[in-house]
């Protein structure tokens, strides 16, 4: 592939940081309120903008996660950031409601084991859910986005077709997600997968605009996957400060792309982001120290040595 010519990338890109909900979602030892929310007040002043901050989910399911009311009540929040919450259903929105939350988010799968195992559910049953919540939610005033999960691969049942891909992702913009995150929860794709992908929506007639990328570095594909996702014309990002994360529904799943890898990508290119790298780094090493394991970033650890 030839390099792009400056004008093909976009001129910023808007990174949402997905660290304190889906890096921490997969910890075994429960991590105190008190540090999640240093965590989230370190995340804002290094200059994000979107910092996904829990998930209402059942404490069950997801035993990391069940301080979430606590968290947004000692959320220190900042003008000009926001903090979307993870919505599993209409009792999730109810909370979201009740905690003064703005944004929210709904997650979804592209293939029918993975959506069996996440949410008891088939993959259509899975849409008969959502529906009322996003529409609710938009009726709320709330902003709402869809993830997509297993775009590229499912541990169960292998590579995806991407007709099935295009066909769940435009269901959740249809229903009123005003935008999709296409999640490579397993960390298998490459680059000509993202690239067959992203041109598979638009040419059903999805704006690259409406469009955000998830990936996961199992096989050191993240940045390369982002780089051809940037090249089609996407301006939105998920990553993890440090490279926090994992699906504790799929055990394949490693962790995210690492926001200080995404930003010093960005910087070498030119695109703005508006993230403090030192700043960013210096919190995901804080973090290293609080969950007692090196950060799995290697800008963090060329940074810092954490």
């Amino acid at each position: 592939m030839p390099s792009p010519e400056p004008g093909e990338l976009p001129a910023a890109v808007t990174i949402w940081e997905v660290g304190p909900r889906d890096g921490l979602q997969n910890e075994q030892a429960v991590v105190p309120v008190e540090v999640k929310l240093e965590f989230l007040r370190r995340l804002a002043d290094a200059g994000l903008r979107i910092v996904e901050t829990t998930s209402f989910v059942r404490p069950e399911w997801v035993p990391q996660l069940a301080d979430a009311a606590e968290v947004l009540a000692g959320l220190d929040r900042r003008d000009g950031v926001r903090y979307p919450v993870l919505v599993p259903n209409s009792r999730g929105l109810d909370r979201a409601l009740d905690a003064g939350v703005a944004d929210v988010a709904v997650f979804a799968a592209a293939t029918e084991s993975f959506t069996r195992r996440n949410l008891n559910r088939g993959l259509d049953e899975q849409f008969a859910m959502f529906e009322p919540v996003v529409r609710r939610a938009t009726d709320e005033g709330l902003a709402v986005r869809g993830y997509l999960s297993m775009v590229f691969g499912d541990p169960w049942e292998g590579p995806v077709p991407v007709e099935q891909v295009v066909a769940a992702g435009r269901r959740l913009l249809e229903m009123g997600c005003g935008q999709l995150s296409l999640g490579d929860t397993i960390g298998v794709a490459t680059p000509g997968q993202v690239e067959a992908v992203l041109r598979a929506f638009t040419a059903a007639g999805v704006p690259v605009a409406s469009l955000a990328v998830h990936f996961h570095d199992t096989y050191g594909q993240a940045l390369a996957n982002t780089w051809t996702a940037l090249r089609h014309g996407v301006s939105a990002v998920d990553s993890s400060a440090g490279g926090l994360g994992g699906c504790p529904y799929a055990k394949s799943a490693t962790g995210n792309l690492a926001t200080e890898d995404l930003v010093w990508m960005l910087d070498g290119l030119g695109v703005e982001h508006g993230v403090d790298l030192a700043a960013l780094a210096a919190t995901s090493a804080w973090m290293a120290e609080q969950l007692g394991r090196p950060s799995p970033s290697r800008v963090v650890k060329a940074l810092t040595g954490a």
